[in-house]
């Protein structure tokens, strides 16, 4: 089976993406097989995620980063595998906590079946990562332990908002590098160390796509506020109507926004009202604030790319980071 599209990202070095779709169909291959049970109902809701689709953002990352070490190493794949499934798991439970009808265009699980049914697909995609996890070695378990500590910590933080005291500002950024940031910044970490790239190499990796990372979801933010069309993959404003203070919402909060945008982000935003704040949004200097916060992450990621080993795959990273800037407008 085809591998799914990914990014359009442009790998200019033909043998690099020949590497990637290659390597984007092997992972494809064994993402199905490792879900596949005795049991028909729980082989058809595990694939259900698997077959609506995706960018397989993530295992592109892993791909990537293994180029700086042995990219045909026999970890890379399985490494990939483990970070689809865990991603994938995390999305079974998001549309149970958010109540989502549909995911990649198709009914969620909740929807389908019920939450009952998503919650424990959810918890077997993580079993079945766990499984292929094994076979990778201690460092790797235990890298994945930590990172499903932080994405659980995220996801709690979010639940629960910033305390008193708390700046919200950094308990939003702080909840994206957990809850976006962390799994994102393992793929590339275990790309690189399932390629048997340097410690040194791996390190910047990870750190690279921890922040390619809290900067993509920066960017949907951004999207949701300025685009007209849709591009980050749902209706504009849909976190105004569902009252979800992102970053533009947050800068305009803290200091700059009139009287009336005050008011109207105050909560959920009343579809009669979502265009004015829309209007009033793109226009407040809080977008300009959080564009500049997006390509301070950008250009972090850039930092520690440019001390790369200087080959394809870094190129590769380098374009992703100009794509990430370019989407958000």
């Amino acid at each position: 089976m085809a591998a799914p599209p990914v990014v359009d990202l442009p790998i200019v070095d033909e043998r690099l993406a020949q590497d990637v779709a290659s390597g984007l169909a092997s992972v494809e291959k064994l993402l199905r097989s490792s879900v596949e049970s005795e049991d028909a109902f729980v082989t058809e809701a595990s694939r259900h995620l698997i077959e609506a689709g995706g960018k397989r953002f993530r295992t592109m990352m892993v791909l990537l980063a293994a180029q700086f070490g042995d990219p045909s190493a026999p970890g890379v794949v399985p490494g990939a595998v483990v970070i689809e499934l865990t991603h994938l798991a995390t999305l079974y439970h998001d549309d149970v906590m958010d109540e989502a009808p549909v995911r990649r265009g198709s009914p969620s699980a909740n929807a389908r079946w019920d939450n009952t049914v998503a919650i424990l697909t959810g918890d077997y995609l993580f079993a079945q990562a766990s499984e292929i996890l094994s076979d990778l070695g201690p460092e790797a378990i235990k890298i994945q332990a930590q990172t499903f500590s932080r994405l659980v910590r995220g996801q709690i933080r979010e639940t629960v908002g910033p305390r008193a005291g708390d700046d919200p500002i950094a308990h939003y950024i702080d909840v994206l590098a957990d809850k976006t940031g962390s799994l994102i910044a393992t793929s590339g970490r275990f790309g690189g160390l399932l390629a048997g790239a340097p410690d040194d190499v791996v390190e910047r990796l990870s750190r690279a796509c921890e922040a390619i990372g809290v900067a993509w979801q920066l960017g949907d933010d951004l999207l949701d506020v300025a685009s007209s069309s849709g591009e980050s993959g749902k209706t504009p404003g849909t976190d105004l109507r569902e009252g979800i203070k992102t970053l533009p919402v947050l800068y305009a909060l803290e200091s700059s926004a009139s009287d009336r945008l005050r008011a109207l982000l105050d909560g959920p935003v009343a579809e009669a009202d979502v265009e004015e704040a829309l209007e009033l949004l793109r226009a407040d200097p809080a977008m300009v604030r959080a564009r500049a916060e997006l390509d301070a992450w950008v250009n972090r990621a850039r930092g520690d790319l440019a001390s790369l080993p200087p080959i394809p795959a870094r190129e590769a990273f380098l374009a992703l980071c100009d794509y990430v800037v370019e989407r958000s407008g």
